[in-house]
């Protein structure tokens, strides 16, 4: 059988070293912190919110706009080098666990991804060798409501009650 990685990896089309480059630099700072990933984060939401498929807006129904582009951004800081401000205030990101009651599919990953790509390319203060670091991790690590296939994976496994480790809890220690 497979590993959550390998399928990962196979779904995705992403090495799981190339979903791994974020960690080769804080792209918290380099992007110049805080309010660029709240402005990324509300991009995105602004579009999943106003997405022209119902099946799609459906999953988001029962979720506060506001809480999901806090949710997010404080995820995106503590992944990519800044402070843990998703684990101070949710505990761990569980990102599994967390996105088990919404219907994560391969039609659902792809268009989520198609969102985050959009509010990406609308980021004039992101340099496009991160949006590509940033765009494999996702691609690799989709949460519904964070990073596709990875998720997509973890539902499979879920599917045959298959325990599902998460290696990766809180970043790297922003730089002092």
């Amino acid at each position: 059988m497979q590993s959550l990685q390998q399928k990962a990896s196979e779904w995705s089309g992403v090495e799981q070293s190339d979903a791994f480059a974020i960690d080769s630099i804080n792209l918290f700072d380099k992007l110049g912190g805080l309010q660029t990933f709240v402005n990324l984060s509300t991009n995105f939401y602004n579009r999943v919110y106003d997405d022209d498929e119902e099946w799609f807006r459906s999953i988001f129904a029962n979720s506060k706009k506001e809480e999901a582009i806090q949710n997010q951004y404080e995820f995106f800081v503590q992944r990519m080098g800044g402070p843990p401000l998703y684990s101070q205030r949710k505990g761990h990101p569980a990102l599994i666990g967390r996105h088990r009651p919404f219907p994560v599919s391969h039609q659902a990953a792809e268009r989520w991804l198609h969102h985050m790509q959009q509010a990406l390319d609308g980021m004039s203060d992101i340099d496009a060798d991160s949006k590509i670091k940033m765009m494999n991790f996702f691609r690799y690590f989709q949460q519904l409501t964070h990073t596709a296939f990875f998720l997509v994976a973890g539902d499979e496994l879920k599917k045959q009650n298959k325990e599902v480790p998460c290696k990766h809890g809180t970043s790297k220690p922003a730089a002092v």
